[in-house]
């Protein structure tokens, strides 16, 4: 009997203790985000609400920065009008949010190469890859946008699915 008190007394303490770590996932309850723009060229990013920014973040981008995603691997970061369409609280970097590229014109534009357009565009954070590798290359990403995990957190928490996010050269 006194061998299953001490486990269930562990148990508590572990539980108790892990209810005290701190969570990546933050709360939100100011202005709505309802737009993000990335600005390529300045490697930043704006949480917009209406004309006033909310959020500014240095970001990276994909291994090949300059120009608009047109197929499967070539490193580079889409151009364009998208949405927020999905988020994934497992990602190996950190957080992220998805970007809904491809858009129709996209698929339409690889298909005529030959090619796939891709996908799997987000905005997340750097986990330990994604650490080790923004030491070495600014723009290490796929394709993607990437904030330090801190950052991905607030973005996580203040934007929502369906907010449109302006990607310019």
């Amino acid at each position: 009997m006194q061998h299953w008190f001490s486990r269930v007394i562990l148990i508590g303490l572990v539980l108790g203790l892990a209810a005290c770590a701190p969570s990546k996932f933050k709360r939100y309850n100011g202005p709505p985000v309802t737009e993000v723009l990335v600005q390529k060229s300045e490697r930043k990013m704006y949480l917009l609400s209406g004309n006033r920014a909310l959020k500014v973040y240095d970001i990276g981008l994909g291994n090949e920065p300059i120009g608009h995603k047109q197929f499967e691997g070539d490193g580079k970061t889409p151009e364009g009008m998208y949405f927020i369409d999905r988020r994934n609280p497992d990602s190996r970097y950190h957080l992220s949010v998805g970007v809904s590229y491809p858009n129709p014109a996209d698929t339409a534009y690889a298909q005529s190469l030959g090619m796939r357009a891709g996908g799997d565009i987000f905005i997340h954070g750097q986990g330990p890859e994604g650490r080790a590798l923004s030491q070495v290359r600014h723009d290490w990403t796929a394709g993607c946008i990437a904030v330090r995990d801190e950052e991905v957190e607030d973005v996580y928490a203040m934007v929502r699915d369906g907010t449109p996010i302006l990607i310019t050269p």
